[in-house]
């Protein structure tokens, strides 16, 4: 069994982390995760409080390993999905998209393990002074919202293990073990991967969504609404009116206008894929098959440790 901070931090076998994405991660494709030997995140950021509350319950009856919840901290109901938290005893939690200094001391006092998702070292540095107990290393690299400074993930990584003490996953842009194994050389603990778990059996993406990822080429992903809020996107009718509006030097109440309300469900839950909005990361392009989450974490790992065994070429 493979053991580092990662592993013995969350009680797993594998430093393998499901990303806990919008639209995407219920607590199906969180259980299969964790059943699997890696940890599975229930995604909250499109989950009102009553539903995030039935796939805690629901994630509990289907796996007794850990898992986690990923939790935007400017979710409107944040108070509710905090406290819906605390009664539901979730053992870890993810925080992103705001300060981790708000909510930390009140969910590690409950006995919680809290990691924070950062964009830049300066950001690790900040968490790691709020308490948390490790960070995610997110690159421009990454589905869904990014950091405005767009610092890729092989760049990232290595500048937030110099600033941290605690532990370090790297995301953006990993999907196979060969990538795992590359995040880790330059420092990380182990990986938070979302866009291969999307094309899961388990993932609650649509159907479509999923099979437009496996066409997805080199460059079919943008990071658009640089001016609102980051996000890297599959080319579709919808990013093409965001990038004429860039182009055009439309302010956020533009920009906030054509996204208006309930674009991403649009897309990625209900399956529009002209008009909603596609979160997805640039490594989409290496996804070729819709499989069970635990073959994909399976193949991670062996894929892993055959790229760990190979010898360097220098030829």
């Amino acid at each position: 069994m493979f053991s580092n901070r990662i592993t013995k931090l969350f009680r797993i076998n594998y430093p393998i982390i499901q990303a806990g994405m919008v639209w995407t991660s219920g607590w199906k494709l969180a259980a299969a995760v964790s059943n699997a030997g890696g940890l599975g995140i229930i995604g909250a950021g499109s989950m009102y409080p009553t539903v995030l509350k039935e796939h805690i319950q629901q994630c509990k009856k289907a796996t007794n390993q850990p898992f986690a919840v990923n939790l935007p901290l400017m979710y409107p109901d944040i108070d509710q999905h905090i406290a819906t938290i605390i009664e539901e005893d979730v053992p870890i939690v993810f925080t992103s998209a705001g300060n981790p200094k708000t909510y930390t001391p009140l969910l590690k006092s409950k006995g919680i393990t809290v990691v924070h998702v950062v964009s830049s070292s300066i950001f690790a540095q900040k968490a790691e002074a709020a308490g948390v107990d490790a960070v995610v290393a997110e690159g421009f690299e990454a589905g869904g919202h990014n950091g405005r400074e767009e610092t890729t993930t092989f760049v990232l990584v290595p500048l937030v293990r110099d600033a941290v003490q605690i532990p370090v996953l790297a995301a953006g842009g990993i999907a196979t073990g060969r990538q795992m194994l590359a995040a880790m050389v330059l420092g990380a603990d182990g990986v938070q991967i979302g866009s291969r778990f999307v094309c899961s059996n388990e993932a609650s993406s649509h159907i479509h969504f999923k099979e437009k990822i496996l066409t997805a080429k080199e460059g079919d992903t943008m990071l658009s609404l640089k001016k609102h809020v980051p996000v890297r996107l599959l080319k579709n009718s919808f990013y093409q009116q965001i990038h004429e509006a860039e182009m055009q030097g439309a302010d956020i109440n533009t920009l906030q206008q054509i996204l208006g309300k309930g674009r991403a469900k649009k897309g990625m839950f209900e399956g529009d894929m002209e008009e909603g909005e596609l979160e997805i990361g640039q490594v989409s392009a290496l996804i070729k098959n819709i499989k069970p989450a635990a073959e994909i974490v399976e193949e991670i790992w062996n894929d892993f440790n055959a790229a760990l065994a190979q010898p360097l070429s220098y030829s």
